[in-house]
């Protein structure tokens, strides 16, 4: 299993400008080689690959000798994000999307972080050390498991530093079996609804936060531009921003856990119809819906639980003891059929269907994986 280690990292002054000289170099470097991919385009007609732009790195570092320092495989791995950029646009062009997004310039606070692969660095103990930067200090709240194959170091906006590990060969850690399985319907009004009639209450860090967010950011706009008081004001706003998404972060993994401790299977809803998160509302960015179920498949996958999408259309709509459509608006919070008689929460009642649903998919896979 591959899974990552995020650590908080301290420094030196020394140590910390050498690697924030090490980021502005790179930014350079992505921002040149769009801007010879953008001037190939347009004079041309012709795409620049990335194994073109790789062969040209011995040239750069002959005629700016200040790119010797940094590894070959750090400034490959810039060209691989340039090109992964790319491809993603046209990926996201192809589907039709009105924002396809094309890759764009990066500026001084929009390139935090570089990745070394197979050398450049080395780890003894709580101490990470850098070739050509510096030593710095890993705060280790865990063990880093299974064998490293990269670290990203990344820089917050918040100038703080972080280093990730990358890891293969992470063993397992599964759970006791429960014999049990559940069904989860999200919502705005309470997180989430499970098919056994429990409400998980929406704890809506940003809005709670607003009032701050609001205040910092009118300070932020009366700064003179490239001030050290404007900078100031700029960290106390992604301050307020980091520990809204720390505090989300954190009720994200203990939902998480919790499900998967007392469940073997979770059904969750396949929600194909929010393709993208400009689709959401503030409050379903608020409750963060996908970052969610990506921390419960990470999570399922480690603990040797299960996970199954069921289609999530209209199972709020259709009741879940006879079948039958009963329509009705976002305002109508209790699912009421006037055929079965049927009177119960709309999410409650979703959260059903989304068991049925899923229940009948894991049966159709059980007889196409034994049939074959």
């Amino acid at each position: 299993m591959k899974k990552s280690f995020k650590y908080r990292i301290y420094a030196n002054t020394e140590t910390i400008q050498k690697a924030e000289k090490w980021l502005d170099l790179l930014r350079q470097l992505y921002n040149n080689c769009l801007s010879e991919r953008i001037m190939a385009y347009r004079e041309n007609k012709e795409s620049v690959s990335v194994y073109t732009q790789m062969r040209k790195l011995p040239h750069i570092k002959k005629e700016f000798p200040e790119y010797r320092q940094i590894s070959s495989q750090t400034l490959q791995d810039v060209l691989q994000r340039l090109d992964r950029a790319y491809q993603n646009f046209f990926l996201r062009v192809k589907n039709g999307s009105k924002k396809a997004g094309f890759p764009r310039f990066k500026g001084h606070h929009r390139y935090d972080s570089f990745t070394l692969k197979q050398a450049g660095y080395k780890l003894n103990g709580k101490y990470l050390l850098l070739k050509n930067i510096g030593k710095f200090k890993i705060k280790l709240s865990r063990p880093a498991e299974g064998t490293i194959k990269t670290i990203t170091v990344s820089r917050t906006s918040c100038s703080k530093w972080f280093v990730c590990f990358s890891c293969d060969r992470v063993p397992l850690k599964l759970l006791l079996k429960t014999n049990k399985e559940i069904g989860i319907d999200m919502g705005c009004k309470s997180f989430l609804t499970d098919s056994s009639g429990n409400k998980v209450k929406n704890p809506r860090f940003f809005k709670k936060s607003q009032r701050l967010l609001i205040k910092r950011a009118q300070k932020l706009s009366h700064k003179k531009k490239s001030s050290n008081r404007r900078n100031k004001a700029r960290i106390l706003v992604a301050k307020a921003y980091e520990r809204i998404f720390n505090q989300r972060k954190d009720f994200h993994f203990k939902v998480a856990n919790r499900l998967l401790k007392e469940n073997d299977i979770v059904y969750i809803e396949k929600l194909k119809y929010f393709k993208t998160f400009r689709n959401l509302n503030r409050s379903m960015r608020d409750a963060a819906w996908f970052d969610f179920f990506n921390i419960l498949k990470a999570k399922a996958e480690e603990a040797g639980r299960k996970v199954i999408e069921a289609p999530a259309r209209s199972t709020s709509q259709i009741c879940s003891s006879c079948g039958t459509v009963v329509p009705k608006d976002l305002s109508v919070r209790v699912h009421n059929c006037s055929f079965c008689g049927l009177i119960i929460d709309r999410d409650y009642n979703s959260a059903l269907n989304i068991l049925r649903l899923g229940q009948g998919l894991r049966g159709a896979e059980t007889k196409v994986s034994a049939m074959n």
